[in-house]
């Protein structure tokens, strides 16, 4: 059980480097300077959208064997760690954060920033491997917070300190080291390995 915490606690917390949405919580932060109801908002987000992948995982893995699973993960871990990567950018829309305050404006953004992203697909993918959903949930967004909130806190001075490049490049071996276990798990689970 422990495991369906901490795996998708590291996996979303690496996959969130370099992310748009850690991009948008430095705006958020910057302009809003109010952390909490900010960091509130990403809480509520990422537990409605990865709650919802988690279902669709849970779901999806009813249809496949372990192996499969095993392969389709590793698939997975090596399209996040080309993805991870490819910097993103955010469009910066002034109008519609000064209507809806810090929390509101950081729940609806965070939500739909995470509709089809590579932490809203890794949940996906992880809620089909563990059997223990709400952990999964639990620590896909638990990985979100350790990434977000030092951004949030530290607001615009950690924007121009951190190496973005250089973790990116370490998140991304992160994720084919992944990959590879992934890969000899399904070698293992259909006894191609012993």
């Amino acid at each position: 059980m422990l495991e369906s915490l901490l795996v998708p606690t590291a996996i979303v917390a690496l996959a969130e480097i370099g992310d748009k949405t850690q991009l948008l919580a430095l705006i958020l932060a910057a302009r809003f300077r109010k952390p909490w109801p900010i960091i509130a908002g990403i809480v509520a987000a990422t537990l409605a959208n990865h709650a919802a992948a988690g279902a669709v995982g849970a779901w999806v893995s009813g249809f496949f064997s372990e192996t499969v699973l095993h392969w389709i993960l590793a698939a997975s871990f090596t399209a996040t760690a080309l993805w991870t990567l490819v910097p993103d950018k955010m469009d910066d829309d002034e109008s519609t954060a000064r209507r809806f305050g810090p929390f509101l404006t950081t729940l609806i953004a965070f939500f739909l920033a995470e509709i089809g992203d590579k932490t809203q697909v890794a949940t996906v993918m992880l809620a089909a491997q563990y059997p223990h959903l709400i952990m999964v949930i639990i620590g896909t967004t638990l990985g979100m917070l350790i990434a977000n909130v030092p951004v949030v806190l530290a607001g615009n001075f950690a924007a121009d300190k951190l190496p973005l490049t250089l973790i990116r490049r370490l998140a991304a071996a992160a994720f084919v080291v992944l990959a590879i276990v992934a890969v000899y798990s399904a070698m293992k689970s259909s006894g191609w390995v012993g």
